[in-house]
């Protein structure tokens, strides 16, 4: 490309840059400062030297999540297309409606895109008003908490340290973003009214959103998004919820984030040892019990035991909690017998005839695509 150069004065230019200097070296030592009397500083944990996040590139966290969440990315349209979503680009369409030019008759029908009506007649045709009230009381403890996962990934973008792990959280901000706005329409689709929080939910959710520092890792990606992973993994296999086996697919990998994080930034002893922090965070998990005592007829109607289903999301969150360092051996072990003390307890006071078992090695999930997904997460 040819360009006519324009003459400037050098003069003026040397003067302009000598300023900036002066300037940038007089911000930057008052920032470093001011952030070690801890009086403010630079906002943006940044790296404008190395064109990096603090902490570096931590490319091998951008891979495990940023670049597979991208590959995973799914599409409200395609997974519903009784929906109001129109999310698919032009290209996705001509591809689907490509590969439908190629089936079969039957495996046309099979896939045949249902409309709204088509999906409501479906689900009055399949389900009780009884059964409806159950599902969408179930669902809506995690869709209010794809709510606060929306807003607590967002707020643990300055936390994290790299450019891998901040990629990483935001395609957890754009995925809880989609799980809010989709199931919000899939629970009104039911036409019983979703509930707003019970009293446990509440607890629990405005905990993670308070949470300090990492320990939104804990209160969120452990806590809430281990229990997001189980009511997915328990209720996927019923009829019109398939799509919730996109949802389940995309929390194994938020609940996978804390340990991925601190392979690559371990907290200190003392974040991991503190009798303060350990308080903090046994106490985010006390809502839960109720919670699950609250929901306790809702699964009876669909014929599952809720401590059944309790004691396998407190086993997978008690494995998490220790893969990622927040107990140790010996902690997970008090933990898992505690529970399982209570529940035990519990049932022996509302049930007759109970006798003693193992809640912590119940299985709820029920789906082979499911089971398969939470053996990779879990193994």
């Amino acid at each position: 490309m040819q360009a006519t150069k324009l003459l400037v004065n050098e003069r003026a230019a040397r003067l302009n840059l000598g300023v900036e200097r002066l300037v940038n070296r007089l911000v930057r030592t008052s920032d470093a400062v001011a952030e070690r009397l801890h009086l403010g500083g630079r906002a943006a944990k940044y790296d404008d030297v190395h064109y990096e996040f603090e902490g570096g590139a931590a490319d091998s966290l951008r891979k495990k999540h940023y670049d597979k969440s991208l590959r995973l990315l799914w599409k409200g349209e395609a997974a519903m297309p009784w929906s109001t979503f129109r999310d698919m680009s032009e290209h996705e369409r001509e591809l689907v409606d490509l590969a439908e030019r190629n089936m079969s008759d039957d495996e046309r029908a099979i896939r045949k895109r249902i409309t709204s009506d088509e999906f409501k007649a479906l689900l009055d045709r399949e389900y009780t008003v009884e059964q409806k009230r159950a599902i969408v009381a179930i669902l809506s403890a995690i869709g209010h908490g794809e709510a606060y996962a929306w807003l607590v990934s967002a707020s643990l973008l300055h936390e994290v340290k790299s450019t891998g792990a901040k990629a990483a959280l935001t395609m957890q901000v754009l995925e809880e973003a989609k799980h809010f706005v989709v199931m919000r329409e899939l629970m009104q689709a039911f036409g019983v009214g979703v509930p707003r929080q019970s009293a446990w939910e509440y607890l629990l959710l405005e905990g993670a959103l308070k949470a300090k520092g990492l320990d939104k890792f804990f209160a969120m990606n452990v806590l809430v998004e281990g229990i997001a992973l189980s009511i997915f993994g328990v209720l996927s296999t019923l009829p019109g919820l398939e799509v919730l086996r996109l949802f389940h697919l995309d929390e194994s990998r938020h609940t996978a984030l804390p340990l991925n994080y601190f392979r690559e930034f371990p907290m200190s002893r003392w974040e991991k040892r503190s009798p303060i922090g350990r308080i903090r965070r046994i106490s985010m998990t006390l809502p839960t019990l109720p919670l699950v005592m609250l929901l306790e007829p809702h699964f009876a109607v669909l014929g599952i035991d809720a401590f059944d289903f309790a004691g396998s999301v407190m086993r997978k969150v008690t494995l998490l909690s220790e893969r990622a360092g927040f107990l140790q051996g010996e902690e997970a072990e008090a933990q898992t017998k505690f529970f399982n003390d209570v529940f035990n307890a519990y049932c022996r006071a509302t049930r007759e005839r109970h006798t003693d078992k193992d809640f912590m090695s119940a299985e709820t999930t029920t789906g082979k695509a499911e089971l398969a997904v939470e053996r990779e997460a879990f193994a």
